[in-house]
């Protein structure tokens, strides 16, 4: 019987900073103890929008996800089971025909935008971080990952931002930032904070190993 999973919500608008957050915890803590979800895995495939173009469907809204799939996964996760995790091309839009096993672990960090939006999904979470940056910074780390990694021009870019990535985070993403249990300034720049975070992790496995040991020695 594996003790339960500390779990860790990482979110903040798009380009805030959320995965250099993770990378910097991760680098704090032993790397084979930790698994790290991203609620982008999750997104619904084109197939599920009855017809509709890319360039009129709102990724940005909660209903583009599937968390409840996210939601069954954790849960699972939880109790020590593995989960297959979907696979989703960003190019295509579309959710890739295999998946990858995911192995219950002492840590599971689950990453988003809309990840606190959910109240079933924030209330399985120990630790509720919020990643906050600057519009302006956001916005151009979002051009340079759209434009590098994703192949999508400028002009597709800015009117999607315009268009549905500014209204949601305005109506969505930033309203969340009151469920979170710590508000990170600046991103992975701000060690203090990460250390702080890495710290309240390594108490809560402590607590989490002490309840599995004495539920083993009864």
């Amino acid at each position: 019987m594996m003790q339960h999973p500390v779990i860790i919500g990482i979110a903040g608008g798009t380009g805030s900073g959320k995965t250099t957050v993770t990378k910097k915890i991760l680098q704090r803590l032993d790397k084979e103890a930790v698994v790290v979800l991203r609620h982008d895995y999750y997104y619904r495939d084109l197939a599920a929008f009855h017809g509709m173009q890319p360039e009129h469907i709102n990724f940005d809204h909660p209903d583009a996800l599937e968390t409840s799939l996210l939601i069954q996964h954790l849960h699972d996760l939880k109790q020590g089971k593995s989960i297959e995790q979907p696979l989703y091309d960003y190019t295509s839009y579309r959710r890739l025909p295999e998946t990858k096993r995911i192995e219950s672990k002492h840590v599971v960090i689950v990453e988003g935008i809309l990840i606190f939006v959910e109240k079933q999904l924030r209330e399985l979470m120990d630790i509720k971080i919020f990643v906050d940056t600057d519009a302006d910074e956001r916005l151009l780390r979002r051009l340079r990952r759209d434009l590098l990694e994703r192949g999508r021009s400028i002009e597709s870019v800015m009117e999607q931002y315009t268009v549905t990535v500014k209204p949601m985070h305005l109506e969505f993403v930033e309203p969340s930032k009151r469920w979170a249990d710590v508000i990170i300034p600046t991103g992975g720049e701000n060690l203090v904070a990460i250390d702080m975070v890495v710290t309240r992790i390594r108490e809560l496995l402590r607590h989490s190993a002490h309840i599995h040991s004495s539920l083993q020695n009864l």
